[in-house]
């Protein structure tokens, strides 16, 4: 059988669990062939990428926000139906998609049946956690994105059929896990100034910033800035008291995964990270809306806090594949 998977490029977390979801999917003896489409990751996966596409991707700003703005200025409807066309989705006998626009609209434009494997899906699972707040424009855009004709999802909690705990990738799984005297943060739609001068407020703390906005290394009295490198990120987070950051899945769900203390800060406009919010509310992670002096006590208290949330996070991811595989060629 000859696949497809294609991968969302937006942020790092998408290609984190692909990491794992290649070789589970190598093993089935499939003709496997790979898309990535986006520009803001910082990491690679290590696995030949047979299209490599810039797609439609959602620039990060740093008010704690997407800039829409540059977000426009990227997007080039001509190139983008270009690449949609370009991809031969009529090769492939089943195209399995983690929120990649071009191939997923390649497959309807086509009457090419897919298949969702994605946080995402799970997140529009009429099962799942919701924000108080409804916003039909954030929940329209996370539909019509990537749309596709069969869904499989991730969450924190396994919410109903078809939806299961995180995949926690095997760098994370098979690291020798210690408290250190480190917070881990991981804030990309917060400027580093911005950052620099909230966590400053809390001097006793030593923290360890990863930065999309920065490619040298800056050491401060408490404080270090670095570029994100797989290896340093998760052995920083391993190693760490606790981790703060945006209110994305794969990096809460690991530090959870890992018994660490989280706290985290949705981006503002992101229906996603809203409905994840919402979700980690009912684990009884700490949430706060944005990185502003007014969150300080907040921030002082959740550092002062020892609460830690247990999770069950078992290695299913073989057994996701075999489903998906198995209802999909039926289906």
């Amino acid at each position: 059988m000859k696949v497809l998977y294609a991968i969302q490029g937006t942020g790092n977390g998408h290609l984190s669990r692909a990491r794992d979801v290649i070789p589970a999917l190598q093993k089935k003896g499939l003709e496997l062939d790979i898309l990535v489409s986006g520009i803001q990751a910082d990491i690679q996966i290590p696995h030949p990428v047979k299209y490599q596409l810039q797609g439609l991707s959602f620039i990060f700003g740093k008010q704690g926000n997407v800039n829409l703005w540059r977000t426009y200025l990227k997007s080039n409807a001509a190139r983008l139906q270009k690449e949609i066309k370009s991809i031969p989705i009529e090769n492939y006998d089943l195209v399995i998609n983690d929120f990649e626009p071009v191939s997923a609209w390649a497959c309807k434009l086509k009457n090419k049946p897919s298949v969702s494997f994605s946080h995402q899906a799970a997140v529009l699972s009429p099962n799942s956690p919701k924000p108080d707040k409804n916003d039909l424009m954030g929940k329209f855009i996370l539909k019509n994105y990537a749309p596709t004709n069969q869904q499989f999802g991730l969450h924190f909690r396994a919410y109903g059929e078809r939806i299961y705990t995180p995949i926690i990738r095997s760098d994370i799984r098979t690291a020798e896990t210690k408290e250190g005297d480190h917070y881990t943060v991981y804030l990309p739609s917060y400027s580093d100034g911005r950052i620099l001068k909230i966590l400053s407020e809390v001097p006793d703390i030593k923290w360890e910033v990863f930065s999309k906005h920065n490619k040298v290394e800056f050491f401060g009295k408490n404080i270090s800035i670095r570029p994100i490198t797989n290896e340093a990120f998760v052995h920083s987070m391993v190693t760490s008291k606790g981790v703060l950051c945006g209110a994305g899945f794969e990096t809460p769900a690991e530090a959870l995964y890992l018994g660490k203390k989280l706290m985290v800060i949705p981006m503002k406009g992101q229906y996603e990270q809203q409905c994840n919010s919402a979700a980690l509310k009912e684990l009884g992670v700490p949430v706060i809306k944005s990185l502003k002096n007014k969150h300080l006590d907040k921030l002082r208290n959740w550092v002062d806090s020892e609460d830690k949330i247990v999770v069950n996070y078992p290695d299913i991811t073989e057994q996701i594949i075999d489903q998906l595989l198995e209802e999909a060629v039926l289906g």
